[in-house]
């Protein structure tokens, strides 16, 4: 299952030549990865947190600049779960603007309590979850 959420690109996301700062992608991942869980899994990630009583850190982050994107575009930025294990989910993601590929990336996350400890997806979330791959 693919979701897309669309992203102007505002001034305070760009370096002084206009062109999106590479860590503001890190931060419309995460608009996207939680749009994704919202709108397809019918619960947001604070309601996650609330009843299943675990986090889901980032623990690995990749992403590929294929071509710039500039102060005022409009992107188009696709999300998917790329893998889902019991012990963590790797979500995948696409940056467009006007169908050129502006860049590409995923994350990896872990389920965890909070005292940080490393957890299995409970079972009704993982099969939720199942339901979205």
């Amino acid at each position: 299952m693919v979701s897309e959420i669309t992203y102007r690109v505002i001034y305070g996301d760009t370096d002084s030549g206009k062109v999106m700062y590479y860590g503001n992608y890190l931060r419309v991942m995460e608009i996207a990865r939680t749009e994704f869980i919202r709108n397809n899994a019918g619960i947001s990630y604070k309601e996650i947190e609330e009843k299943y009583k675990l986090l889901l850190p980032v623990v690995e982050v990749y992403v590929r600049y294929k071509h710039p994107a500039f102060y005022d575009d409009l992107l188009v930025v696709a999300t998917k779960i790329k893998e889902l294990k019991p012990h963590k989910i790797i979500f995948e993601y696409t940056f467009k603007r006007q169908n050129l590929l502006v860049a590409e990336g995923y994350t990896v996350h872990v389920p965890i309590n909070h005292q940080g400890k490393l957890i299995k997806f409970p079972e009704e979330l993982f099969n939720l979850l199942k339901n979205l791959v």
